[in-house]
Order: structure tokens, then sequence, then C-alpha cells
């Protein structure tokens, strides 16, 4: 004979009142712990009798199961969503560490470490990359070379533009202090005397001009040629 269903009222006799909560109790918490162990879950199971004993149980932790209970306002709704974010990110977090591990070992194997797993195609390829690199690294790296001897002559041209504008204000500078202090050398002029003229009954005398230099040097004699006309 099958076993009849049992109506679910409160138990009046004391005694089956317990045996039945003991049975039921300990069948409650064998299926919790089925449930986070095939499932992955955080659950958290508190009892108390009727006579105000505690009985427990969680997958983890309990105080940590209860911080996210509390800070569920919305009810079990949220509490849904945000354990499927800490799964979504979970699965994140495995996904980055797998990429991670990824690049790792392509950087070992670039360095020519880890390679005696390789097949031979996969070394070719390896070969090929290395070299594509390289010849990128070079192009870059003359690249680089020529701008700094452009940058270095830019300079040097600057500095001497800036060293010859230096001089030429010390030389302009000097010059105008000798021009306040009066500290000039002599300077050549001319003097020019008027004709000196000299009848005669015949002819006229045309007297050339005398032109005298002044300087240091003691002024020299002069001579007048006279031409004497017919």
């Amino acid at each position: 004979m099958g076993r009849g269903k049992i109506e679910i009222k409160r138990i009046e006799n004391a005694t089956s009142r317990q045996v039945t909560f003991s049975k039921r109790r300990g069948g409650l918490l064998k299926k919790a712990q089925e449930l986070a162990i095939l499932c992955d879950a955080d659950i958290a199971l508190i009892i108390f009798s009727s006579t105000g004993k505690l009985f427990e149980f969680s997958s983890t932790s309990m105080k940590n199961i209860l911080e996210r209970y509390s800070k569920c306002p919305e009810g079990s709704q949220s509490c849904l969503i945000e354990y499927d974010n800490d799964q979504n990110q979970q699965h994140e977090v495995a996904r980055l560490k797998l990429q991670v591990e990824q690049l790792q070992l392509r950087h070992r194997r670039m360095m020519g470490e880890q390679i005696a797993d390789l097949s031979m195609k996969e070394l070719q390829q390896l070969e090929h990359q290395m070299e594509v690199g390289m010849s990128r690294i070079r192009a870059r790296k003359d690249q680089t070379l020529l701008e700094r001897i452009e940058e270095i002559g830019i300079k040097q041209e600057q500095d001497l533009l800036e060293e010859n504008r230096s001089l030429r204000r010390q030389l302009e500078e000097t010059a105008r202090r000798n021009c306040l202090t009066g500290d000039q050398r002599p300077t050549a002029f001319l003097e020019f005397h008027p004709l000196q003229t000299r009848e005669s009954p015949s002819s006229h005398v045309i007297a050339r001009p005398l032109v005298t230099h002044n300087s240091s040097i003691d002024e020299t004699e002069t001579s007048e040629t006279s031409l004497h006309l017919g």
C-alpha cells in the first residue's frame, strides 16, 4: 500500500510534534546541503524550535550570507539579480585570468622559453612574428635617431643665432658708451682755401685750391702752381 497523504496542520500531541520536528529538521538540513553542493549556491538556514532552541546551517559563512541578505531591501528578486551579477563577475574574472596566462605563455615563447612542445608549423609562425617585430623595431629606432639628429641641428642653429645676437648687442652697447664718454678717434677732414688770382697785362693767373689734411701728422707744406694762359 502507498503512503497516504498527510494533512498539513499543527500536531496537537507534544511528543508526536517533537518527533516530527526532529525528522523533518534533519531532512531539511540534508536537502539544503545537497542544494549548496549540486548548484554551487550560498544557503543559510535558521530554525528555532517551539522550545526556543536554535538550529542553523550555512554553506559558506552565515555572517556573509546575512550581510548580503541585509543589502537586499527590495526582496528576493533584487537578491537574485545580485547573485547573477556575482556569477557574471566570477566568469569574467576567470576569463581574464585565462587571457593573462595565455599572454604570459606567448611572451615566454617570444623569449625562447617553453618551445619544446611546439610543432614545426608553430615554430615557423613564431619565427615570422619575431622577424616582423624586429623590422618594426628597427624602423622605429631609425626614425627616432633621425628625429634626434634634426632636433640637435635645430638647437645648435638656435644657439648660434642667440650667440650672434648677444655679440651684436655687446658691440652696440660698447659703441654707445664710447659716444657718451667722447672717446672717439680723430677723423680726417678737408680744409678748402679760396682761389688766389694774380693779374698780368697779358694773361690771367688761376690758382688751384689748397687741400690740407688735419691729423696727428705735422701739416705738410703746400705748393702753388700757376697756369699762364696765352
